[in-house]
């Protein structure tokens, strides 16, 4: 039993042990050594029960102390042991400055004691040289004087930068105003906003590059700051070969797509033209009705396009990144949440324009508006109605409401009727031969197709007519008829006719007939 118990606590000491010797290791992390900004040696072992932190402080505060003197001594090293650790102690000349142990190697990429010593003493060279330069004063004069020349060149590329952004902005804006009445340019004026902040991104983006190659030439122009000059050129310089490697990677996707999108436009213009014949009259296809060929290729269009973008999204750049994801993700919600109203208007818009309920030019009246259609859009539908005012309606509007189309039947023109009731005892051919009279003389009512009567009804006490005809202008549907109107009492007058609806309170002696011989009464001609 008590053999038991003491293998169980060495094993417990052997793995506090081992945690123990784990924790230090990660309590203790390598440190760098640096002297005049430049890398000497990255140090990984405690060395003589110290951490590679205070290795590299101790080691630092030694270097800072020796004068030029000192420092301008030949650098040599020697390999020791110490606690039976393998390393080099390097001196200048014979002050000890550190020992290289052998435990400061990176054992994942199995470097060679010796082989890192020699490169450990080529950087200390290189760090002392450096340090030892910068305080000389020539070459402190000459980082100066290359540091003011950089500085005036900065400058005066500043100012160029500047006076040629206004003088290029001063002489686009003099230009849009002296050409404010061409309708060529008119457009371009209301991008003067746009022109003027893409001048501003473009003038900042040259200031900063001015001002990034100042700081490197500055840094440049001293020893003890030239690795900073080093990693700005190297940021700048891995920078231009990321994006043109990125632009290079991207040519064969770039080509694709546009060989896609060509072929796209390619087929949309082949039927593009194919439906603006059929709307011309020139083409003839089964199903499409030359008032519904330009909806139709609108929405073909829309197909083919939205075909022909899915195919070449793939090979877009950006296709794969996230951002691009992200931001096709939230596009499509906000489409999703803000369209449902303008997917109705679409639809009706679209059952308008197939059931060819109207069109551009129609004489129509929907509910209280009475005019002619000038425009038919996507949302609404524009009428001028008889005030010549512009009165816009949506299309889920005119779906929901009759329309009364004056102008579909007919050739051309729009058709309007009046009525009249004349008595049982007035030939009904004398009757339309005034009507018709009436209607010839009118202003605005075409000849062709002629004005034609129809005996609408028979009534009790009379007979009603109605009178139809078409009109040059509907916009005066209303001026025309007051003067047909005028015309039509004119011509009954004329012929001594009564435009009145008789009613009987007694039965007439005889009955109200037409002698057959008054059948023909002027106007009327016999047969």
């Amino acid at each position: 039993m008590l053999r038991h118990i003491i293998h169980v606590l060495m094993v417990v000491a052997s793995l506090a042990a081992a945690f123990g010797v784990s924790a230090k290791t990660q309590t203790m992390p390598e440190a760098v050594l640096k002297f005049a900004n430049r890398e000497v040696v990255t140090l990984r072992s405690a060395g003589t029960s110290i951490s590679p932190a205070e290795r590299v402080e101790r080691i630092g505060e030694r270097l800072r102390l020796l004068d030029d003197v000192t420092l301008a001594k030949p650098i040599s090293k020697t390999f020791v042991t110490v606690d039976g650790q393998k390393g080099y102690l390097f001196l200048l000349g014979d002050r000890q400055v550190f020992v290289f142990y052998e435990a400061d190697l990176d054992r994942e990429s199995r470097q060679n004691l010796e082989q890192q010593a020699d490169l450990v003493e080529q950087r200390l060279k290189e760090a002392i040289a450096v340090y030892l330069a910068s305080t000389s004063t020539d070459t402190l004069l000459k980082g100066l004087l290359k540091a003011a020349i950089a500085s005036a060149i900065a400058l005066g590329l500043l100012w160029i930068i500047r006076r040629s952004s206004n003088l290029l902005l001063n002489r686009l804006q003099q230009r849009l105003g002296e050409a404010r009445d061409d309708s060529r340019w008119r457009w371009a004026a209301q991008l003067w906003l746009l022109i003027f902040r893409l001048t501003q991104l473009v003038m900042l983006f040259l200031w900063l590059t001015v001002a990034y190659l100042w700081g490197m030439t500055v840094l440049g122009s001293f020893p003890l700051t030239q690795p900073f000059a080093e990693k700005l050129s190297g940021f700048l310089f891995e920078l231009l070969h990321e994006l043109g490697s990125g632009a290079v990677s991207a040519i064969p996707g770039m080509v694709t797509v546009a060989i896609i999108l060509f072929l796209t436009k390619a087929v949309n213009d082949v039927v593009g033209n194919m439906f603006n014949n059929i709307e011309q009259g020139s083409s003839h296809i089964l199903g499409v009705h030359k008032d519904t060929a330009g909806a139709t290729r609108r929405i073909v269009s829309v197909l083919i396009w939205g075909f022909g973008v899915a195919v070449a999204y793939p090979y877009l750049p950006l296709a794969e990144s996230e951002s691009f994801k992200g931001l096709s993700v939230m596009f499509g919600f906000m489409l999703t949440l803000g369209s449902a109203g303008i997917v109705t208007q679409m639809m009706s818009g679209l059952v308008l324009i197939y059931s060819r309920a109207l069109k551009v030019g129609d004489f129509v009246c929907i509910g209280e508006v009475t005019g002619v259609v000038k425009e038919t859009g996507v949302l609404s539908t524009k009428i001028i109605n008889m005030r010549n005012e512009e009165v816009t309606i949506p299309n889920a509007v005119l779906v929901g409401n009759p329309i009364k189309n004056f102008t579909s039947g007919a050739d051309e023109g729009a058709m309007v009727s009046t009525t009249v009731t004349i008595g049982y005892d007035t030939p009904w051919r004398q009757v339309e031969a005034m009507l018709i009279n009436a209607a010839s003389r009118t202003q605005g009512v075409r000849n062709t197709p002629k004005p034609f009567v129809a005996q609408k009804a028979l009534q009790d006490f009379y007979v009603e007519y109605e009178l139809f005809v078409q009109l040059d202008r509907p916009l005066r549907r209303v001026f025309i008829l007051s003067e047909l109107h005028g015309h039509i009492q004119d011509e009954f007058n004329t012929h001594g006719v009564q435009i009145m609806s008789p009613h009987f309170a007694l039965q007439p002696k005889s009955n109200i007939v037409i002698p057959k011989e008054n059948w023909f009464a002027e106007p009327a001609e016999k047969p």
